[in-house]
């Protein structure tokens, strides 16, 4: 038995050595800051919380509430402080219970979602047959047709000839059947573009004439390309519902209208407008110790799309910010620079919440040491950019020099780089030549399966991947604290652009304060 303890132990000791020798420099910190984050990790805990018990955080419905109160419960538990600062109001909207069935000519309970801020059916089910969106000569023969939505569904999306992703007919059609189902596909993707057309009516507005035309319900399905999965936005619709079919229940659905079989569905959708209400950024704060008016800033969206749990757009993000402060507490509690994060709200509706903090904060913008921004899944991080900032190449370079290879390794760096004009909210920061950066994430199949779709779920969080991240993230918020240098902000001279001549530095964009200012 004692040969054995013995053993284990210099095994222990041999692979703690081998271990300690992936960290390029001897700073104490860096390694408590691996030791924390990869070995008592509490990401996943906080994304399980987020994802399945909190949910999805629609701008100004009471999931976002929820979870801003949860924050900053979470960042009170590791001894920083954090408040909700209110930046102007959205439309309030409450998600209820919505299903829809087919009735006739069979049976069938339909992978249905109702879009967000869409009307309800004011408490009880409602009961009508289907039609299609009509091909028509033009905009006045569209109007003539109108009065024969009332009392309606109206199916206003392009069918799809499969549902099968492009990468099964890739393995295993022979070249002519992948040929003819791209054709098929490309085709009927052209004839509904014309019908819409010929509506005289925009996206935004086919919706609402529908509507006020006495339709019962408006259907559609934007199918994201993978299995099961669509994308799904926002409704037109306030007094009607709108409704997002899974791929292959709308194909059912139009099928059985387009060839007469008298298709009749059900829909119960219960759905609550509240005003006007009140919308926020959470801002967590760590005072520095010796340049409190100096800052590193976490940054990720917290809102969310509401047709999933917003796992991977944006808890991972969330939670990624959330667990480096939780390292960092521990190992490193007093910082040189002032550390905040900024978990933004209104994101998805135009990177509302971090520019109005951009507006109302010009001093931290002034005192910006450097942002970390996170907001493309749950991938470990494999991009950085020096944004178009020419002087701060060689800080990052140099930060990420320290960072051990186990992360390092899989991280391209770009270098000027060019300013991101919009996307996700470090542009609300470079706009004005601070030094905001994107942490860009390995993919994951993000564009397809979980960007902004049905399927954004915890199970779609890889573990290791956001481990990975936090760490990241600590080790260079400690780094850029620590700094004694300021990191410059000379801008690059920007690239020529698509119509010739030298581009421009992305111009600054108001925050959008309250829903009614909104046009998207």
């Amino acid at each position: 038995m004692r040969r054995s303890v013995l053993l284990t132990s210099l095994i222990a000791s041999f692979a703690g050595a081998v271990h300690a020798q992936s960290f390029p420099t001897a700073d104490p910190v860096i390694q408590r800051i691996w030791d924390e984050g990869m070995n008592r990790s509490q990401a996943m805990d906080l994304i399980q919380v987020l994802t399945d018990s909190i949910g999805p955080r629609l701008t100004g419905s009471p999931g976002t509430a929820a979870g801003q109160e949860w924050l900053v419960r979470t960042y009170a538990r590791y001894g920083v402080t954090a408040q909700n600062q209110r930046y102007g109001t959205w439309l309030g909207w409450r998600r209820g219970v919505s299903h829809l069935d087919l009735v006739k000519p069979r049976v069938r309970s339909l992978e249905a979602t109702m879009l967000a801020w869409s009307g309800g059916t004011k408490g009880k089910p409602v009961e009508g047959s289907t039609v299609i969106l009509p091909l028509v000569q033009d905009s006045a023969a569209f109007q003539a047709w109108l009065p024969n939505a009332r009392g309606k569904f109206v199916l206003i999306s392009q069918p799809m000839p499969t549902c099968r992703p492009d990468a099964s007919y890739r393995e295993f059609a022979l070249p002519q059947t992948l040929e003819t189902m791209a054709r098929e596909r490309n085709a009927a993707r052209d004839d509904w573009a014309e019908r819409l057309r010929r509506t005289g009516l925009s996206n935004r507005d086919l919706p609402v004439a529908l509507e006020r035309a006495g339709a019962l319900g408006v259907l559609t399905s934007l199918w994201s390309q993978g299995w099961g999965v669509t994308k799904i936005f926002q409704s037109r619709t306030r007094d009607i519902p709108s409704m997002d079919l899974s791929c292959e229940d709308y194909g059912l659905v139009y099928r059985l209208t387009e060839k007469n079989q008298g298709p009749v569905v059900r829909a119960f959708a219960d759905a609550e407008f509240q005003g006007e209400v009140p919308v926020f950024n959470t801002i967590a704060e760590i005072r520095g110790s010796e340049r409190p008016d100096e800052y590193v800033m976490l940054s990720a969206h917290f809102d969310s799309w509401d047709a999933a749990s917003g796992a991977t757009d944006n808890a991972t993000g969330t939670v990624v910010m959330l667990e480096a402060i939780r390292i960092l507490r521990q190992v490193y509690p007093n910082p040189k620079r002032t550390i905040l994060v900024g978990h933004w709200n209104g994101e998805e509706q135009g990177l509302n919440g971090s520019r109005a903090f951009v507006e109302d904060n010009p001093k931290v913008v002034a005192g910006l040491q450097a942002l970390f921004n996170q907001d493309n899944g749950t991938g470990r991080i494999v991009n950085m950019s020096a944004g178009g900032l020419i002087g701060a190449a060689p800080f990052l370079a140099e930060w990420l020099s320290k960072v051990p290879n186990e992360i390092s390794q899989h991280i391209t760096f770009q270098f000027p780089g060019t300013p991101a004009g919009g996307g996700s909210d470090h542009a609300s920061f470079l706009c004005h030549s601070a030094p905001g950066f994107s942490l860009g994430s390995l993919n994951w199949e993000y564009g397809t399966y979980t960007w902004h779709t049905n399927r954004d779920t915890y199970d779609k969080v890889i573990p290791d991947e956001i481990r990975n991240n936090a760490v990241l993230t600590a080790i260079l918020t400690y780094l850029a604290a620590e700094d004694t240098r300021t990191v410059p902000r000379q801008q690059r001279i920007m690239p020529v652009g698509p119509g010739g001549g030298t581009g421009t530095w992305p111009a600054c964009v108001p925050a959008t304060r309250n829903s009614t200012q909104s046009t998207r």
